[in-house]
Formats: C-alpha cells, sequence, structure tokens
C-alpha cells in the first residue's frame, strides 16, 4: 500500500507557519513496505495525520490517495473494506467498550475476518500479564490495562499500515518492550508497517523513518 500525500494542510492550521522539515504543504509517500514514526510536539497535528490516513476527517487542502485513488472519491463500502483488511488504527482515546469484558472487546473484532485463533489471543494476553482480566469489564481496568487490550484489538486483523496514535503514553517501559516486540511480529507477519505518532520519542525501534510536522 502507498498513501501519497500531495501538499495537504489542515483547514484550522492553514494560517500557521511550518518549519522546513515538516511535510505539512509537501509532498510525501507512505509505503507500506516501511515504517514511520511521527514526532512532533504537542499540538502539531499528530493525530490529526492519521485520522486524515484513515479517512475519519477530511478538513484539509491538498490530496491523500491510496494506492493512486483520491481518498475522496473512496466510497463507504469501499472504505469499509479497507480498514478491515488494510488499515489497522489503534486511536489516542482508545475507544474500548467498557460495558463489554476485555475477552469480548477482543473477539468482537477478531470475529470480523477470524483472523487470529482464540489461544492466539490469549497468549497475547499472557504477554501483557492481562489473561487473568480476560472476563474483566474493560470500563473497570486501570488506563495502562486499557491500553494493552487496545493494543492488543487492533493487532486482531489483517493490515497493510497499523496506526498508531501515542500507543505507549500509559504503559512503563516493560511492557513497552512487550509491545513493541508483538507490532514487530505483526507487521513482519502481515508484511506490512506502521505508522506512529510520539511526542519525540523514538523508542529504539529499528529501521524506521521519521516524520516531522
Amino acid at each position: 500500500m502507498k498513501v501519497t500525500l500531495q501538499n495537504i494542510v489542515p483547514n484550522p492550521m492553514k494560517d500557521e507557519a511550518f518549519s522546513a522539515e515538516s511535510i505539512w504543504g509537501k509532498a510525501c509517500v507512505l509505503d507500506s513496505n516501511l515504517s514511520y514514526l511521527i514526532s512532533s510536539d504537542s499540538g502539531k497535528g499528530k493525530s490529526t495525520l492519521l485520522s486524515y490516513i484513515y479517512g475519519l476527517r477530511a478538513d484539509y487542502s491538498g490530496s491523500i490517495s491510496i494506492d493512486e485513488e483520491n481518498q475522496k472519491n473512496i466510497s463507504i463500502d469501499s472504505w469499509s473494506k479497507l480498514r478491515t483488511h488494510k488499515l489497522s488504527y489503534l486511536l489516542q482515546d482508545l475507544r474500548l467498550f467498557n460495558h463489554l469484558s476485555v475477552w469480548d472487546n477482543l473477539t468482537l473484532k477478531n470475529d470480523l475476518t477470524s483472523h487470529k485463533t482464540a489461544s492466539q489471543i490469549e497468549e497475547m494476553l499472557e504477554e501483557f500479564g492481562m489473561l487473568s482480566k480476560k472476563s474483566q469489564l474493560a470500563g473497570k481496568l486501570s488506563l495502562g490495562q486499557q491500553q494493552r487490550v487496545a493494543l492488543i484489538r487492533c493487532l486482531l486483523q489483517p493490515f497493510e499500515f497499523l496506526l498508531l496514535d501515542e500507543p505507549f503514553s500509559n504503559i512503563d517501559d516493560t511492557n513497552i518492550q512487550i509491545a513493541k516486540r508483538l507490532i514487530d511480529q505483526e507487521c513482519k507477519a502481515n508484511n506490512g508497517g506502521f505508522i506512529l505518532a510520539t511526542l519525540g520519542h523514538d523508542y529504539e525501534f529499528k529501521n524506521v523513518t521519521t516524520i516531522f510536522l
């Protein structure tokens, strides 16, 4: 998959001046054979860019194309297929179903494509020390536990690009290393890449390209 950004400027930022290294207002191609870190201070548009790529927002000038098709021409049905098979997204606000159990949150996602077996999902929970929480309501978990569940959930589908909006903001260093290992593992399994938004942290990922906003 290739995502082409052509002279993109968010409408809320149209009067701002961007640094020379910023991709806003320039041409940029993101290739799913590679992985990227979006590095910037707060308020520079990291979440905005990810939401543009996923098609949640379209309040920008310029154009975004996915495999040479302009996003604004993609049908609702085609978006559904893209989000089920090619684009997976971990939003910063997680969007778990708080009234459902951890297990139900995960299997609702997995049932769309049967991407993983039940035992594979349990293995992911076990790696994060969360298997004992599988029957607990998501809304009763700590924020760090919720972030781990949301991260597992975004890995329970096929993808070419994995979009991650500050995925480690509420977890400790040990769980960050576990999360990095799972992300790398699933990117290799899917022959895909990730685009990870960060407040300047590189997290020591190997072979990534940094995007500045």
